[in-house]
């Protein structure tokens, strides 16, 4: 009897299992969001633990002080009050902003004319340019910052370049460490950032548009004003938004290029997280300009979808 019930059990159990099985099957099989979830499953786990915990982290030390070589763990406001209390945090978050926007609109310059050469001028080999682009990514991204500090240094290229063509009689001294020299610094290394994606809403355009704007009795700067830049401005504004959302943060630029007016907040939160040793008021310091970032990043996409919405 014993055996018999033991086998029943086993059966039943196994039963269970299967009708279990079937029923998470008919569950993915009728939700489509819950397949996609799945297969996203390894890459959410690594942004969990990557990501959101270590955010998670610096919000919490954020809310700490620090007692010399000790961290107290009592909540407070003290560091947020801090960064009110002196002005120089808030000059500094906005000259950060306003250099990022800057290298935003250069980044966008330059990437435009290249984008639309290469979407609407070249037939063949598309993938030889776009491959090209990307070179100079092959090497490291503090070689390339070297290399715009020795063609602007005392006696880089342009000012012996220009010495030898008889222009000046002396080294430029205003072309290296001030803002300016941040900003070309990081138009150039983030330009193919903004290339690719403006190249994909170029090549997206439907040639026909164009051609019956043509017919229409269009000039061709009037055809690209009417129908080629409003047809890219989802490009644009994406290649806008990747590049002015690391610029903001970005120290190693100023660092290298910037001198002492180049300085922005970034080289702050590293200060207070490396020589200072103030990890509580880095990681507020971080918060601060993530939430600064994300209203400017939201607002600017509302708007835009509201001028959008409109037209």
């Amino acid at each position: 009897m014993s055996d018999q019930t033991q086998a029943a059990g086993t059966y039943s159990q196994a039963e269970e299992q299967t009708t279990f099985g079937f029923k998470l099957r008919a569950l993915f099989l009728k939700h489509e969001w819950l397949r996609g979830y799945l297969l996203l499953s390894p890459t959410l786990l690594v942004m969990i633990c990557l990501m959101c915990v270590p955010l998670f982290m610096l919000v919490a030390y954020s809310f700490w002080t620090q007692n010399y070589l000790d961290i107290d763990k009592t909540f407070t406001l003290a560091n947020y009050e801090a960064y009110f209390q002196k002005p120089i945090y808030a000059a500094l978050m906005f000259k950060s902003i306003r250099m990022s926007l800057y290298c935003t609109f250069a980044t966008l310059l330059l990437a435009y004319p290249m984008a639309y050469f290469i979407a609407f001028k070249v037939t063949k080999n598309k993938l030889i340019w776009l491959i090209l682009i990307t070179v100079p990514f092959w090497t490291s991204y503090l070689l390339r910052v070297f290399a715009w500090k020795v063609i602007l240094g005392f006696n880089g290229v342009i000012n012996s370049g220009l010495i030898s063509l008889g222009i000046i009689n002396e080294p430029l001294e205003f072309l290296l460490y001030n803002p300016t020299a941040v900003v070309l610094t990081l138009a150039h290394a983030w330009a193919a950032f903004a290339i690719l994606p403006i190249y994909v809403s170029l090549e997206k355009i439907d040639r026909s548009l164009l051609e019956a704007a043509t017919d229409l009795g269009d000039t061709p700067k009037e055809r690209f004003w009417r129908v080629t830049w409003p047809l890219s401005l989802p490009g644009v504004i994406a290649a806008g938004l990747l590049v002015f959302i690391p610029t903001v943060g970005d120290y190693v630029t100023p660092k290298l290029v910037g001198g002492t007016t180049g300085i922005m907040i970034g080289n702050i939160v590293q200060s207070q997280f490396g020589k200072a040793n103030n990890w509580p008021m880095g990681a507020a310091l971080s918060v601060i300009s993530m939430l600064m970032i994300t209203i400017l990043v939201v607002t600017f996409i509302a708007a835009t979808n509201r001028a959008r919405a409109k037209n």
